[in-house]
């Protein structure tokens, strides 16, 4: 399975029914029409005497054209097979649906099937007294010696235009006439890395082509770009040439169907260096909204922004692909705040208490390799590195004078700060959440056993371990309880040396990265983690 779709056959009404189920609009299931129709415009419905926007064409560009059918864009839309233009029929049954004595515009995409099949229902119609127009819409520059240009991506904000000027009442020839501005100034251009794969078909994928066309036409040559600044040159400097006005433009950067949104983004961002971002006055995209299948390429459509475009462009719709656009893109670049604005070490200092930080610091330190040795039999041996790390950020922070010892909240804030920057890995994040949420249970007037109580609650919440998971809350935990109960630093560290070695017999670990373990590599090991704090518990209680 390479796409996840049903059965080749049924590939279209599956989508045109989950477009129908995921927008509301409303659906013609006969295969012989394929209609999708605003659900608001019904013929004893309010708003039936303004005038009828209908496109369509070949399934497998979608959301166009179901997809922009709502207020504001299309009354309704006409799809035909796969790649293919719809039937005359469906095409007149469609504008029989929507026409009212406002009359209707039929958007149409400049392919042979297309202007034929179109055509045909507009005659056919009018025949039968409805007042329809059409405008046809060839925007491709890929090959500019031809005579019949195709119909791209920019057909989108032909809708968008047609139906603005339609939603806001204006007459038949008005609508006319304000569409056929942007069909004449609209400019697109694509470039694919391949073709699309079709439904049921293992042909071989074509090579990167530069105006490669939506129904995996021919494009105008073969291009090699290495990179994604290549691909937004070759495909933004030619238009730059077919557009007279490049100082206001509006410009709509569309995914063929193939690229990833971080493709999108980075082609975007490209694309707008390369024509002069304050030189673009309105942005559609990037989004997809003319695809062809799994394409992977991109097209840009650019047209000179006058303000009836760009107040047509920007007006709001109920269209359900359609992705807004905007106006003000300014990138603004800001400097973020890495530390708090007073010094470290601002505080009071407390020379016994830097002593007894001193210990613990060493006792980590010294037991880098143990630590190690420990990890590498049920992670990946850096256990000993990481704290290690953290016990040396301490002892210059000591041997520097920048910890406020003598002040309980600052000094436990400054060695949550300490260990986010020195120590990698979950541990130092863990540790400066319990010491961070131990500043604040201080600075609120807690004692030392609260605050760490209050600190490894919050360790809790965010790493989401729990005693007995094989992690140093095996020791932490019962320490931390013992100080809270009353009882000397002799006793908490007691307690975290009975946890961190009943670590040892537990098979299994609840978080972490032992939590991957076999329990026949866990048993017998002490986790190292526990051992840290148990080792640091220890320490303190002999200074």
């Amino acid at each position: 399975m390479d796409h996840f779709y049903n059965h080749p056959d049924r590939l279209i009404a599956d989508v045109l029914e989950g477009v129908a189920l995921t927008t509301g609009v409303h659906y013609s299931e006969d295969p012989a029409a394929r209609i999708l129709m605003r659900p608001d415009w019904q013929p004893d419905r309010e708003g039936r005497d303004r005038v009828a926007v209908i496109s369509g064409g070949g399934s497998g560009h979608e959301p166009a054209h179901a997809g922009f059918i709502g207020q504001g864009m299309l009354t309704a839309a006409v799809a035909g097979e796969l790649f293919a233009s719809p039937s005359v029929e469906a095409i007149l049954a469609a504008i029989r649906a929507c026409c009212s004595d406002a009359g209707c515009l039929l958007v149409i995409k400049n392919y042979t099937g297309d202007r034929l099949n179109f055509g045909l229902a507009a005659e056919r119609a009018r025949e039968e007294g409805y007042r329809v127009a059409s405008v046809i819409v060839a925007d491709d520059i890929a090959l500019p010696d031809t005579d019949q240009p195709r119909g791209l991506a920019g057909t989108v904000l032909v809708h968008k235009v047609a139906g603005f000027h339609a939603e806001r009442g204006d007459d038949l020839d008005t609508v006319e006439q304000r569409t056929l501005h942007m069909v004449q100034g609209v400019k697109s251009l694509g470039m694919a890395l391949s073709s699309a794969a079709l439904p049921g078909q293992r042909g071989e994928r074509r090579s990167p082509e530069l105006g490669l066309g939506i129904h995996n036409e021919p494009g105008a040559r073969r291009v090699d770009p290495g990179t994604a600044e290549e691909a937004a040159a070759l495909v933004v400097d030619p238009l730059k040439e077919a557009l007279t006005d490049t100082d206001n433009t509006l410009m709509l950067i569309n995914n063929l169907g193939g690229c990833a949104p971080q493709e999108m983004q980075v082609l975007a961002r490209e694309c707008l260096k390369r024509w002069g971002s304050d030189r673009v006055r309105c942005l559609v995209g990037p989004a997809s909204l003319m695809s062809s299948l799994d394409m992977h390429g991109f097209s840009i459509s650019v047209v000179a922004a006058d303000d009836d475009l760009t107040e047509a462009v920007t007006a709001p719709t109920t269209a359900a692909a359609w992705p807004g656009a905007t106006t003000e893109r300014q990138a603004t670049a800001f400097t973020p705040t890495f530390s708090r604005t007073t010094e470290p070490g601002s505080g009071a200092r407390d020379a016994e208490r830097a002593s007894h930080l001193t210990r613990l610091a060493e006792a980590i330190r010294d037991s880098e390799a143990e630590l190690d040795e420990l990890d590498a039999r049920t992670g990946d041996g850096d256990a000993g590195a990481t704290f290690a790390a953290g016990a040396r950020a301490i002892l210059e922070a000591l041997k520097q004078d920048r910890l406020s010892t003598g002040d309980d909240a600052e000094l436990a804030g400054e060695l949550g700060r300490l260990f986010a920057s020195a120590m990698g890995g979950s541990s130092g994040v863990l540790l400066s959440i319990l010491m961070t949420a131990t500043a604040q249970a201080l600075e609120a007037g807690s004692d030392w056993p609260n605050a760490l109580q209050a600190g490894v609650e919050r360790m809790q919440h965010y790493g989401g371990a729990q005693e007995g998971d094989r992690t140093l809350l095996d020791a932490l935990i019962p320490a931390v309880r013992t100080l809270v109960e009353g009882n000397p630093m002799a006793d908490a560290a007691r307690r975290a040396r009975e946890g961190a070695d009943a670590t040892a017999k537990l098979e299994r670990a609840g978080a972490g990265r032992s939590a991957q373990v076999p329990s026949e590599s866990l048993s017998g090991v002490v986790d190292p983690g526990a051992e840290a704090i148990a080792r640091a518990l220890e320490a303190l209680a002999r200074s």
